[in-house]
């Protein structure tokens, strides 16, 4: 009985340990694209004429609807969003999503806090704030990314 009692309370021990460490890593975020992404993305957006913010970490933005309760990169996201290719092609969406932000790409780490709850952005990001070099699935490496977001809650 002892050494049910001794595994039982370690048991409880590692678990709580585990779902402790297993949090969201909250570290700001500090990346910034290379201003060669930068550019290109600027020039995609004016050839295209689409008129949007642009932030000093390297991805431009239009915030459609403010909303209100904004989160942080340590708060879980409740999400309806669609993700498209700079050439139009939808490669992602969902209808009420949930992650936590900290494990998302850093362009929505970085994006996402803009806006708040019942909030719609559009994100348009470099490579290095989305999936980078290397192909993701049907998105081809070095891809600029286009998504439109609404933020239906904040966890």
């Amino acid at each position: 009985m002892q050494k049910l009692s001794v595994f039982i309370f370690l048991s409880v021990i590692a678990f709580a340990s585990c779902k402790k460490n297993s949090g969201n890593n909250c570290s700001p975020v500090t990346i910034t694209a290379p201003a060669s992404e930068v550019e290109t993305l600027r020039t995609y957006l004016s050839d295209s004429g689409i008129t949007a913010t642009e932030d000093s970490r390297g991805f431009f933005y239009t915030i459609n609807n403010a909303g209100s309760t904004k989160p942080t990169v340590c708060n879980a996201v409740t999400v309806s969003y669609v993700g498209k290719l700079s050439n139009g092609i939808q490669f992602d969406a969902s209808d009420n999503a949930t992650f936590d932000l900290s494990s998302l790409i850093v362009g929505w780490q970085e994006g996402i806090p803009l806006i708040g709850t019942g909030g719609s952005i559009t994100l348009y990001l470099p490579p290095s704030l989305g999936y980078g070099s290397a192909a993701a699935g049907s998105i081809p490496g070095n891809s600029i990314l286009v998504f439109n977001i609404n933020l239906i809650a904040v966890h």
